[in-house]
């Protein structure tokens, strides 16, 4: 009997040594896969953004769905140009003599594919609609739309996925802990964002450790 108690005990003991070691190692373990499938949902997400921008400089807005993206992406291109000063002498009307009159000439020097100059021979663009990790091939949301900031209207533009998308198969309590975060060193909120449609903005809610040097 006492050889079974004393089995017993280390048996409870066990338990709880791995209760205790779980809940250390599981927030560290949850940390870990986290940054780096954020670290894969941004890099996407600063891709839609680069896309965007070029968008709004050829095309004078942003596109509001990625089937519009992705055929801008295969068939836009950027103009290339080059700026020059020049002058030349006019009379002016009013005095009647010759008035040296400055300008300055831009001159087109060709076109480059937006596909090349953004993703190089990469075909990746393809898939710039797709959440990385997502389990049930979920997609980015994405919006764009005029916005009116202090009478200027502006065209802004929205894409973003809720970190649960991305986190499915992580423990709910993590999960839920991990949607109200508000530090300045993690992604705050429920959701991973980049742009605004509420103001002017193309900046991510994600902290700078999420963005290389080359990219900052």
């Amino acid at each position: 009997m006492k050889t079974g108690i004393q089995i017993g005990l280390w048996i409870i003991s066990i338990f709880f040594a791995f209760m205790i070691y779980k809940s250390i190692s599981a927030p560290i373990t949850f940390d870990k896969i986290k940054k780096e499938r954020y670290k894969a949902v941004i890099e996407k997400l600063k891709d839609i953004r680069d896309v965007q921008e070029a968008h709004r400089v050829v095309k004078g807005k942003y596109a509001s769905n990625f089937n519009d993206l992705i055929k801008f992406i295969e068939v836009g291109k950027f103009t290339v140009t080059q700026q020059r000063d020049s002058s030349y002498m006019e009379v002016d009307k009013t005095y009647k003599i010759d008035v040296l009159r400055e300008v300055r000439i831009i001159d087109t020097l060709g076109f480059v594919p937006i596909k090349d100059s953004l993703f190089g021979g990469s075909d990746r663009y393809k898939k710039i609609m797709d959440v990385p990790y997502a389990k049930n091939g979920e997609k980015f949301t994405m919006s764009a739309k005029t916005h009116n900031a202090n009478g200027f209207n502006a065209t802004v533009f929205e894409a973003k996925v809720n970190k649960r998308v991305v986190l499915s198969d992580q423990p709910e309590d993590l999960i839920k802990r991990e949607e109200t975060l508000k530090s300045v060193e993690e992604v705050p909120g429920p959701e991973i964002i980049v742009g605004s449609l509420e103001e002017v903005s193309t900046s991510g809610n994600w902290p700078r450790i999420y963005d290389t040097k080359e990219r900052q």
